[in-house]
């Protein structure tokens, strides 16, 4: 199952950036912030933009919490540049400017979590560790265990089946990322290509004859049109474009419907993205 994971991804893989000899390890945990719940079509500009303007730790640690804010534009999750900008100031005040190698340290930079913290050990620094996402976990429910659907994540057994996985250190992280990839572009939620998949012989599920799980559903996500999510949105956008503090009658024009707005303005304080004073509003400096 390795090697046929590894030839696969060596001859199928896409050609991203953070994939590339001599991207960077900055580039990497950026790479990863950005990704968490955004596709990869939506990140490459940003991204290109991002490392443009700063390349290192250093670069973002003394711009302020607003540019980054404004500079993250329509990625969505807006807290993530907040949680990078705050990384970039951790980084140099505790690694002199250089992002930490190991999994304990990269798990005490703010934001990062244990899946953020793996991914940049192996991919930047190419340890010996299991990446698992929801891709991974899914190949494994799949190929190894023969179910349909990959169920709930489990940080200590999905660690764990990923580990009994990994072959010898000097492919892992071609391995990490070759069932990562797998399970973004062959080994799908719906419509599995199987008839391309480099694991059809042995795969587990396709054995069975496809299973279907009978795990409750997951809930579909709620819609985004109308949602507090989008007026969260309109506020924090209107405030990007403002040369300086807005007051509440000028935010009033970023959502007509007012209660929603007023929770959108209230929960962009709570999180940090939103600085208010008595009579006004503006980004975090």
């Amino acid at each position: 199952m390795q090697s046929e994971v590894v030839e696969w991804f060596a001859a199928h893989g896409r050609d991203l950036p953070w994939r590339r000899d001599g991207f960077t390890a900055w580039g990497a945990l950026v790479s990863e912030f950005m990704l968490q719940q955004t596709p990869v079509s939506r990140v490459l500009p940003r991204l290109d933009e991002w490392l443009t303007r700063w390349p290192t730790p250093a670069a973002l640690a003394v711009a302020s919490p607003a540019d980054a804010v404004r500079a993250w534009q329509n990625l969505g999750y807006p807290r993530r540049a907040l949680w990078l900008h705050s990384c970039a100031v951790t980084i140099v005040a505790e690694h002199n400017g250089e992002v930490p190698h190991d999994v304990d340290a990269l798990l005490r930079l703010p934001g990062v979590g244990p899946y953020t913290a793996r991914a940049i050990a192996v991919f930047a620094f190419r340890a010996h560790e299991p990446v698992v996402d929801t891709n991974i976990r899914r190949v494994i429910a799949r190929a190894v265990h023969g179910e349909s659907d990959q169920g709930p994540p489990s940080t200590a057994r999905d660690l764990a089946d990923m580990t009994a996985l990994l072959p010898s250190p000097d492919v892992s992280p071609e391995f990490n990322a070759g069932m990562m990839e797998l399970g973004a572009i062959v080994c799908t939620a719906r419509n599995p290509s199987c008839d391309v998949c480099p694991l059809s012989d042995s795969c587990a599920w396709r054995a069975d004859g496809y299973p279907v799980s009978d795990a409750p559903r997951r809930r579909p996500q709620a819609k985004y049109e109308g949602s507090d999510r989008q007026a969260r949105g309109a506020v924090l956008k209107l405030l990007r474009e403002s040369r300086g503090p807005l007051s509440h009658a000028e935010l009033a024009r970023a959502w007509p419907n007012a209660p929603q707005r007023d929770r959108a303005i209230m929960s962009l304080c709570d999180d940090g993205l939103i600085v208010a004073t008595l009579d006004t509003f503006s980004l975090p400096d």
